[in-house]
């Protein structure tokens, strides 16, 4: 839709000036979008039973987001007339942020333990809320502040038990071989891995999908790029964990990803005395004594 595109609600009168494309995927399109003086983001989806499962998806978390003091995702649902038809639409709050890969570039790899620590406790949530959020990706993660993380288009949000809705290739348990389709919390767990990878060493990544041969993909190809990047490399044990689905419940991830940071800054303190602490080893501990101090710093998390 053209900048300046004039959406009028059709059932609850509300109107909505689109400013530019956010992002788009296969069931639809997400733009920057105005109301008044509030800004917000609009999604135009290409099937109409389909956004509106997704509205439902979004309606059932804000009851926990409310609970937890926090503002609703979803704010609209409606039709309207366009260019001679008729769309579909609904409205969420805008989250600012950028990308977990450009994030890192613009501040440094410090953020990296304490980002990953914050989207696993992210997706813990959702777990606990009965749902997988299926399609993890470096372009579905917007990081922005001190490191604040939320998660963006909901599309993929699937029911345990049953096939994902959406998913990225190179995110992909299955791609890899290394597991069904089947919504679960480790489904989550392998894609959070290949975020960093993709985020780290996205070159070698890639080039691995087009040399390997469906046949020859597996977790193990995976956890060589981990051990052969040095920025990576402290995280093998997590990444190797996450790989496999050997957590038993997200909490165990978020609490592992905890552990391996403190054993990663502790060795490499020990071996490099006098050098300091890598910055994205020691800010997972200023997270903790944050979070322990206040309850607030659960606000960080959405």
């Amino acid at each position: 839709m053209p900048p300046g595109t004039v959406l009028a609600g059709k059932w609850n009168g509300k109107r909505y000036q689109l400013e530019k494309l956010l992002g788009a995927g296969a069931n639809g399109q997400v733009y920057l979008a105005f109301s008044g003086r509030s800004v917000y983001a609009l999604k135009i989806g290409t099937d109409a039973a389909d956004l509106q499962a997704e509205a439902n998806v979004l309606a059932s978390l804000d009851k926990r987001e409310r609970r937890r003091g926090r503002p609703p995702f979803l704010l609209d649902v409606d039709d309207a007339a366009a260019e001679g038809h008729e769309l579909s639409f609904y409205v969420m709050q805008y989250v600012p942020g950028m990308s977990v890969r450009s994030y890192l570039r613009e501040h440094g790899e410090d953020w990296l333990g304490v980002i990953g620590y914050r989207l696993l406790r992210r997706l813990a949530e959702l777990h606990e809320a009965g749902w997988v959020f299926g399609d993890v990706k470096n372009d579905n993660v917007l990081v922005s502040g001190y490191g604040r993380v939320a998660l963006v288009d909901y599309g993929g949000m699937t029911v345990p038990g049953r096939s994902v809705r959406q998913f990225t290739e190179i995110y992909d348990r299955g791609y890899w071989g290394a597991g069904s389709r089947t919504a679960d919390p480790a489904y989550d767990w392998f894609a959070v891995a290949v975020l960093w990878i993709h985020v780290m060493d996205s070159e070698r990544l890639i080039r691995l999908t087009r040399t390997l041969l469906p046949q020859n993909r597996h977790p193990r190809e995976l956890l060589e790029l981990v051990r052969t990047n040095a920025s990576l490399r402290p995280m093998a044990p997590w990444m190797e964990r996450a790989f496999f689905g050997r957590f038993s419940d997200s909490e165990e991830a978020c609490e592992a990803w905890s552990s391996n940071v403190r054993q990663a800054s502790g060795a490499r303190a020990r071996a490099d005395r006098g050098h300091g602490v890598p910055g994205w080893m020691a800010g997972l501990f200023v997270l903790s004594a944050a979070l322990c101090v206040s309850a607030a710093a659960l606000w960080f998390l959405s």
